[in-house]
């Protein structure tokens, strides 16, 4: 039974590595890329942009005239009606008109009228431009949240993508501990065929190749997990099939802090969307100083009552129309004010998110050299503890050392081998980190 499962991983691997040599390749670029277009959360983020354009261009139509036309028919409920006495009017020669007592009704069943009103606004125009100002920064902090949830979206592809790498590479490092085990295994059958050793070393090598075994069967169930999770970051099907491309095991070192403090104010969504709110909240007291000033506008009227009888037909009339709230009990005052309150607050807010984001460039920047450092000693653990399960393995093919000796040092390369991998995940990732917190995609 053993036998059988042997044979049956070591079809599963030959299998596997065919199928993900058929692969497509991709790149970190290009997962980057399709994310961009396909990812849901950032096209949700790019369409409010385009809703944002949309609204100062509706504001902006405001400007012109206001066109309007309202029609009102009904039928009387009652019959409004003229009186005139005989004599009421006389024509030039003296003869009264109407010469007896006449009534006139004043329609005939169904009537009505209609209006039609242009308005161009005059002073308006002043606190139409502002508002116009306001919705413009409303499309620059919409793009800048756009271009936060970018740099979210790289950050989280770069973390899958080094995720995955991370994985095959363990798979890589497992399937050699494998072969190791295997060959160790062939060696102790040989000894145990001429009663070199014991039965129960033989057992015991079969109970770690076993455990190796069992190892890849989880790397390969986490690698298709995250896999998985890397193509709904891209928006594509769970199940599209792709091979990473191997990138370099480190990156030159970093600009200095003072450097990458100053590129993160410069290009971090967080500080402009305070800029942002804080020049918002100007034009909002603006906007709100602006109620002090009358609405006055140019104005033309056009009135038509039609099945009526004695009513003119056709009203025209131009002027100007003011509108004024003389007596507001100070409400004006007092909005002013609570934006005088919202321009602090807007102050304060930028420069706690300039501090936040100096906090979190110095510590991305911290944990990058740590992770660094840390990648380098992994690595030479690493190499370390190879090269002495090759002298151990020597020693043990000439009856120097014991086979303990052989499985504690087999053991020392597959710790070495998990703590590498540990750690060159978290250079990556303290990487992305760091890019992220210079507002870099």
């Amino acid at each position: 039974m053993r036998a059988l499962l042997m044979v049956l991983l070591g079809y599963m691997l030959v299998l596997g590595g065919q199928l993900f040599a058929q692969e497509p390749e991709l790149s970190l670029s290009d997962a980057i890329q399709i994310a961009l277009e396909n990812n849901r959360p950032a096209n949700i983020a790019k369409l409010d942009i385009d809703k944002a354009q949309w609204q100062v261009a509706s504001t902006k139509t405001k400007r012109y005239p206001a066109i309007s036309t309202y029609l009102f028919g009904s039928g009387n409920l009652t019959s409004p009606s003229f009186d005139f006495p005989a004599g009421t009017f006389e024509t030039p020669d003296k003869q009264p008109v109407p010469a007896t007592d006449t009534k006139i009704s004043l329609s005939q069943g169904f009537t009505g009228y209609t209006v039609d009103d242009v308005s161009q606004p005059l002073t308006q125009l002043y606190k139409i431009g502002l508002a116009i100002q306001e919705q413009k920064l409303d499309v620059d902090l919409s793009r800048e949240k756009y271009k936060g949830k970018r740099q979210s979206v790289v950050a989280d592809v770069k973390q899958a993508y080094y995720a995955v790498l991370q994985t095959e590479s363990a798979l890589d490092a497992a399937a050699a501990t494998v072969k190791e085990y295997q060959e160790t295994d062939r060696v102790v059958l040989d000894y145990l065929a001429q009663k070199s050793v014991l039965k129960s070393s033989s057992l015991d090598v079969k109970a770690k190749l076993a455990q190796a075994q069992y190892q890849i069967i989880q790397l390969n169930d986490t690698l298709l997990t995250q896999k998985e999770r890397l193509n709904s970051l891209m928006g594509r099907d769970h199940d599209t099939p792709f091979r990473t491309q191997q990138v370099p095991p480190e990156q030159p070192e970093e600009v200095d802090l003072k450097v990458a403090r100053q590129t993160a104010l410069a290009q971090r969504p967080e500080v402009k969307e305070a800029e942002i709110d804080t020049h918002r909240a100007e034009v909002d007291r603006r906007l709100a100083k602006s109620q002090y000033i009358p609405d006055i506008g140019a104005s033309f009227h056009y009135l038509s009552p039609f099945n009526t009888q004695l009513l003119p037909q056709n009203i025209a009339s131009a002027g100007f129309e003011m509108r004024w709230e003389p007596f507001e009990w100070g409400r004006r005052r007092d909005e002013v004010k609570q934006k005088d309150v919202v321009i602090e607050q807007s102050k304060y807010q930028l420069s706690e998110a300039r501090s936040q984001v100096l906090l979190d460039v110095d510590s991305s920047f911290r944990k990058l050299a740590e992770s660094r450092s840390l990648l380098a000693v992994a690595d030479a653990a690493r190499a370390a503890a190879i090269e002495k399960l090759r002298e151990v393995n020597d020693k043990f093919r000439q009856s120097a050392v014991l086979l303990r000796d052989v499985l504690e040092q087999e053991a020392a390369v597959a710790t070495a081998n998990n703590e590498y991998e540990e750690s060159l995940l978290a250079f990556w990732s303290a990487k992305a980190s760091f890019e992220k917190a210079l507002g870099e995609e």
